[in-house]
């Protein structure tokens, strides 16, 4: 019995690694148009619209967000304001930081750590981990965003969340730049 359960875990971790190796390298955008460059694009007013699906795919909930962007030399501020489905509201902050390469690094205050980005071409990946309020506790869950340049006023946003590389659901955004 015991052989089994460590079989088991041992099955469980080797795909739980796996799982984390996986997917498309940013590089495969490069030389895709427009350009990704977040200093251009969040200047300014930028609105977005929103859902989160649970791994089965059900909308659990809808958004809109307002964010209001500036940029000081190499470092940008989006004060973003979330209207949710449910009629709460919420606000992140977040300071970004251009390292240059198509390399960002961010926080917020629900942010744990540092978030990193990577942009090239049309596209960026940004992964960070963000302490999510449920149902009066607080879970550290992974996000994957990958935001694509459609034009130079749309962008989309996909976000895979996960915790211990177990898929708990994803964010899907449509942002557009300036006032509606």
């Amino acid at each position: 019995m015991l052989w089994r359960m460590r079989s088991f875990i041992g099955a469980l971790c080797a795909a739980v690694l796996v799982a984390g190796c996986g997917g498309v390298a940013v590089d495969r955008y490069a030389g895709q148009t427009p350009a990704m460059d977040l200093r251009t694009y969040f200047n300014g007013t930028v609105n977005g619209w929103g859902m989160f699906q649970d791994r089965g795919g059900e909308v659990i909930k809808r958004f809109t967000v307002r964010i209001e962007a500036r940029w000081e030399g190499d470092t940008g501020t989006l004060d973003e304001h979330f209207s949710w489905s449910d009629g709460t509201t919420s606000r992140r902050v977040w300071t970004i930081r251009d390292l240059g390469n198509g390399r960002y690094t961010g926080r917020a205050d629900d942010v744990v750590g540092e978030a990193t980005g990577e942009a090239n071409g049309s596209a960026l990946r940004w992964r960070y981990v963000l302490a999510l309020p449920v149902d009066g506790s607080v879970y550290n869950v992974d996000f994957d965003d990958w935001m694509y340049m459609i034009d130079d006023k749309v962008m989309l946003n996909r976000s895979a969340m996960s915790k211990f590389g177990i898929h708990l659901g994803e964010v899907t955004l449509s942002f557009t730049r300036g006032a509606p």
